[in-house]
């Protein structure tokens, strides 16, 4: 994990920073969700890999991409979460008491 920092800081950031951007959007757009069965799939998809990586299922440079990609997408969840949550903490209509 170390490595992935050291010598991956530059797209560990970027990915922070567009999970920050799309965090703070992400309440603006009112759009359709997935469906249950969707989101059930790709949280199995996501539990998969996760094991894999975990596991050490895949050697070599296809490995080292996937945990170099969870990492991004983790990073990213991250980023989106924060900026939600800044998008709240700033923006929010406080209704003054009566």
């Amino acid at each position: 994990m170390a490595y992935l920092v050291t010598f991956h800081w530059g797209w560990l950031l970027a990915s922070a920073l567009l999970g920050l951007g799309m965090g703070w959007i992400a309440v603006v757009h009112r759009g359709q969700g997935v469906s249950k069965r969707t989101a059930r799939w790709l949280a199995a998809l996501a539990a998969a890999l996760v094991a894999a990586a975990l596991a050490q299922l895949i050697p070599g440079r296809p490995g080292y991409w996937l945990d170099l990609g969870l990492t991004m997408f983790a990073v990213y969840l991250v980023g989106c979460a924060v900026g939600s949550w800044l998008r709240d903490r700033v923006l929010s209509r406080h209704v003054p008491a009566a």
